[in-house]
């Protein structure tokens, strides 16, 4: 990482900073995307404004000079109107390279379990305790996506997390969602997202299970008109993304309702949406590529490929 480079993160950061400010002070937000590769010398540095808080994120370890330069022009934007205005609360630095990604406070006081609004809606995150927060904001168009073919449908959100879709689909109407992921306090967190949105929770299945030892139980709730899934590259003793996402693919007939719609993703940056399109031609030929959704801008990459994947099928006739 490259000292020089730091006066763009700042300029970067304090423009982007109070554009947020002005147009949706309390929306959660990528305010700068070093791992994008857009801006040589910061390619392992990024910024989001967590609603009243600002979390940096290194992930790689920096020379010592570098990180004292971003720390301390981190002290100094604290100073600056923008910030005394904004009502923030913290400046938090977390080193994402060392064992268990742990925060620094710069600037205020660590809340753990802040609440942030995304397009209206609430979730509740964790900060400080694992290396990620609870919402995946470069997945923020794909929520949207989601809510808004929701309406009247069966979802079933399969490596849930915190349920950050399935909070989507029920505030889109969808009839019922079913959230499966073998991390239970994970299905926990999204439980609260759920009442923190006031949702009716009898329209919500949680299943703390290992999806391939749980093909009975997904089949006997179904079938659905909406299936999403969005698993990690790996996940130890239970998921590999290049061995095994086959196998989910090819049991989508059998879960899906006719004229249902997938939502498959990849987020791993040496892994191309081609993967997605020829594994489903080859195990799900019933199914067609219908689009790519966009990333949102602020999550720009030098390759488009190297970002998130996420992508939509249908069951039924090739799109035109």
């Amino acid at each position: 990482m490259d000292t020089t480079a730091l006066p763009v993160f700042f300029h970067q950061l304090a423009t982007c900073f109070t554009r947020s400010q002005a147009e949706a002070p309390q929306e959660i937000r990528r305010l700068f995307h070093g791992r994008g590769r857009c801006t040589p010398g910061l390619e392992q540095l990024t910024a989001d404004w967590l609603g009243e808080h600002l979390l940096v994120q290194l992930f790689r370890e920096p020379e010592p000079a570098f990180l004292a330069q971003l720390t301390q022009g981190l002290q100094a934007f604290t100073q600056a109107p923008l910030w005394q205005d904004s009502g923030a609360k913290s400046v938090l630095l977390q080193h994402r390279s060392r064992p268990g990604a742990p925060v620094e406070v710069v600037w205020g006081e660590l809340e753990p379990r802040p609440q942030v609004c995304e397009q209206g809606l609430h979730y509740q995150l964790e900060l400080g305790r694992n290396q990620n927060h609870g919402l995946f904001l470069d997945m923020r168009l794909g929520r949207h996506w989601v809510r808004q073919h929701a309406p009247g449908k069966r979802v079933l959100n399969l490596f849930a997390y915190t349920c950050g879709f399935s909070v989507a689909a029920i505030a889109g109407g969808a009839s019922q969602v079913v959230n499966l992921d073998m991390a239970r306090a994970a299905l926990a967190r999204g439980r609260d997202n759920h009442r923190l949105n006031q949702h009716d929770l009898s329209k919500v299945t949680f299943l703390g299970h290992e999806l391939f030892k749980s093909w009975g139980k997904v089949r006997k709730l179904g079938p659905y008109e909406l299936i999403i899934i969005d698993p990690p590259s790996f996940q130890k003793g239970s998921f590999a993304l290049t061995q095994d996402y086959h196998k989910i693919l090819r049991r989508l007939p059998e879960l899906l309702a006719p004229g249902g719609q997938v939502l498959a993703c990849v987020n791993d940056p040496d892994i191309p949406s081609r993967f997605l399109i020829d594994n489903m031609a080859e195990h799900a030929p019933a199914l067609h590529f219908v689009e790519r959704l966009d990333n949102p801008p602020e999550f720009k990459d030098i390759d488009p490929e190297a970002g998130l994947k996420a992508l939509v099928f249908s069951l039924g006739a090739a799109a035109p």
